[in-house]
């Protein structure tokens, strides 16, 4: 009985120490889901890929940041690099806060995106340089700023038939 008592403590104390490593350990992952799935990120914007996502920094670690509930023009397309310089200036090289709301299929975060206090998908869509993403939208506010961008015809919406970027992508 003594034998297995010890044994029992033994493996308790194993069992111990290597969760205690494990949850000391830093994380060598860019999966920001996998330390905490809901939490705001805030870091300077180091990156902007498209019109549409951004890279932020924040202690040495890159999270690549998909603007929630829009979708702006693919860089190919018409209007896609002036929607890439739009984001930049409004981001780059500036402080943002990412509201989390989780991971594409291609890993990125989505999120809502804050730059010197501006929220970045309202103004993208105000600029006209996205659309409402309609499959993803749960901002009805969106839909009037892109009504007002359209009936104003800014940015993309100069385009007397403007293709949206999810119809473009499958073409």
């Amino acid at each position: 009985m003594t034998t297995l008592r010890a044994g029992l403590k033994t493996a308790v104390a194993i069992v111990v120490a290597a969760t205690s490593l494990t949850l000391s350990a830093p994380s060598l992952s860019n999966d920001f889901s996998a330390r905490r799935s809901s939490a705001d990120i805030e870091g300077r914007v180091v990156g902007i890929a498209d019109g549409d996502t951004l890279t932020v920094l924040r202690d040495q670690t890159q999270f690549r940041v998909r603007l929630a509930e829009i979708d702006a023009p693919e860089k190919a397309q018409a209007f896609g690099q002036r929607a890439k310089q739009s984001l930049s200036n409004l981001c780059f090289g500036k402080l943002a806060r990412v509201e989390n709301k989780g991971r594409d299929r291609y890993g990125r975060t989505i999120g809502r995106v804050w730059c010197a206090g501006v929220d970045i998908s309202a103004e993208q869509v105000q600029r006209g340089m996205a659309w409402v993403y309609d499959r993803y939208a749960t901002d009805q506010h969106l839909y009037a700023l892109q009504h007002n961008a359209q009936s104003s015809k800014r940015g993309l919406w100069a385009d007397p038939e403007p293709v949206r970027p999810w119809e473009w992508r499958r073409a």
